[in-house]
């Protein structure tokens, strides 16, 4: 509920970031109920949450490495190489 709250989407809005939050039930039968009062529903694009989808589970993936979870790493060179190792070996058990 937090992520789809008006306040959250102005925040969005006032920031510059497009977001692609989808609106749960009950705020849009609470909406529905106050007739035009109600204001219009959030933009909403069911292609592009899809990929966001996509990219919080490869998020999720790296994750389960504990090297990157944790950020052992020093330098921000040495964390994205293996970030990059790690993507390669998810990318690899996909084939």
């Amino acid at each position: 509920m937090a992520y789809s709250s008006r306040g959250f989407r102005a925040c969005l809005r006032k920031c510059g970031n497009a977001h692609t939050i989808p609106e749960k039930d009950d705020p849009r039968r609470h909406r529905r109920n106050r007739g035009h009062r109600g204001g219009r529903p959030p933009g909403f694009d069911r292609e592009t949450y899809r990929r966001r989808n996509t990219v919080e589970r490869c998020f999720n993936a790296l994750k389960h490495f504990r090297g990157i979870a944790t950020g052992y790493d020093k330098t921000a060179t040495s964390y994205e190489a293996a970030v990059c190792l790690t993507s390669f070996l998810l990318w690899t058990r996909s084939l």
